[in-house]
Formats: C-alpha cells, sequence, structure tokens
C-alpha cells in the first residue's frame, strides 16, 4: 500500500508493530508477528496534477475495501476466514489477536488472504500476522486496515483504532469513499484530502483528514 496525497503532506507514520509477539497455548509456545508491509513506510507523497479530472476507470459506490484474495493454506491460532474481520495489538509480553465485527469499534483488520507464509502476502496489504513454531514459521493472514465508508479511524497509534469523527485523534481521518479499479487520487472527490493506494489490487481508499 501507497499513500497519496492531495495536497502534498507530510509522510505517514507506520500503522503497524514490527516486534515480535508471543502467544501461548495448547501447551506449547506459538510466536505471532505482525509485520508492516515493505513499501508502506514512509509514504510517497505526490500533489495532484492541475486541472485533474476523476478517471473514467474509477467505479465509486463501495462500502469497504474489495477481498479478492484466496485461502492457500497455513495454520495459525485464531479461526477466522477471508473476509473476516479482526482485532489485532497487544504487546511484547502479552499480545492479542481476536475476532471481531467487521465495522465494529473492536475491528481494526480484515482478513484478504491466508498463505503459508507472510512474504506471500500481495505487496499491497496493509500488514500480515504470521506464527512461528520452534522457529518455523506455520501460517500467516495478509490483512488490510477495516476502513468503512463514513467512518473513522485514527491511524497515528500503534495499531490503527476505530473512532468517533468528533474525537481527538493523533492523526484522524474519515474515509470518504472507496473506488475500485484505478489508483489515482485524483480520482478522490471533495471532501477527500489524500488516498491509500493499492497498487496491485488497483484501489484506493480515499479519506479527509480530521
Amino acid at each position: 500500500m501507497s499513500v497519496s496525497f492531495r495536497p502534498a503532506r507530510a509522510a505517514l507514520a507506520a500503522v503497524a508493530i514490527a516486534s515480535a509477539f508471543v502467544l501461548v497455548g495448547c501447551g506449547s509456545t506459538i510466536e505471532g508477528n505482525p509485520v508492516a508491509q515493505a513499501g508502506i513506510v514512509p509514504a510517497t507523497g505526490s500533489s495532484p496534477s492541475t486541472g485533474s479530472s476523476p478517471s473514467s476507470t474509477a467505479t465509486p459506490g463501495t462500502t469497504a475495501p474489495p477481498v479478492t484474495g484466496i485461502d492457500e493454506g497455513g495454520d495459525v491460532d485464531i479461526d477466522v476466514e477471508i473476509g473476516d474481520c479482526v482485532e489485532l495489538g497487544g504487546t511484547i509480553s502479552d499480545a492479542t489477536i481476536d475476532n471481531a465485527v467487521c465495522g465494529s469499534p473492536e475491528s481494526n483488520y480484515r482478513v484478504v488472504a491466508k498463505v503459508p507464509s507472510g512474504d506471500q502476502c500481495g505487496s499491497d496489504v496493509d500488514q500480515y500476522y504470521y506464527e512461528t513454531y520452534r522457529g518455523v514459521e506455520q501460517g500467516a493472514l495478509c490483512l488490510d486496515i477495516d476502513y468503512v465508508v463514513g467512518g473513522c479511524m485514527d491511524v497515528g497509534t500503534p495499531d490503527p483504532t476505530r473512532i468517533d469523527c468528533d474525537e481527538s485523534a493523533i492523526d484522524g481521518v474519515r474515509v470518504t469513499e472507496i473506488l475500485t479499479g484505478t489508483t489515482d487520487v485524483d480520482s478522490c472527490a471533495d471532501p477527500a484530502t489524500y488516498g491509500y493506494t493499492h497498487d496491485e489490487r488497483n484501489f484506493v481508499v480515499c479519506v479527509e483528514e480530521l
């Protein structure tokens, strides 16, 4: 995922935890690791072109980012299917990854693919979470932030957090629309101020800075 701005703006901070987490279950130690996908930090800023018009290939009206991944295997402790949402958080000594209802206050990521290892996630996912047993990777969840059109998120915290749109935030954004069939941030209509582009899957999440 990359970030394009309209107008140009300072680079966003990472929306991920790069530390190794430890989960304990079934009498053995499973190491769970949430990892920011390469290429999202620092974000790339670009100003919209003067006099530009929305791309004719953009398809508006999507209320959530598209889920196009498949289950390619792998094994993680949490029971989730593609399209389900999770609450990812915790600390190095007490990791948490739990099931959550998509769009709920608890949900911060949506599962877009399941793969045997994290490096098999698409290059434009927001994050992936993988688990290892005795140093061997067992499986991974490829994750996108659970954006909802009209909803607000604080993306300036270690884990993205759903917030009320009038709530103070470190880096709060309101999702104005999600466009498929384009990664052109100029396709984002006002009041969007920038967009999160996903080049591999060809969509853009348009947001307004709070």
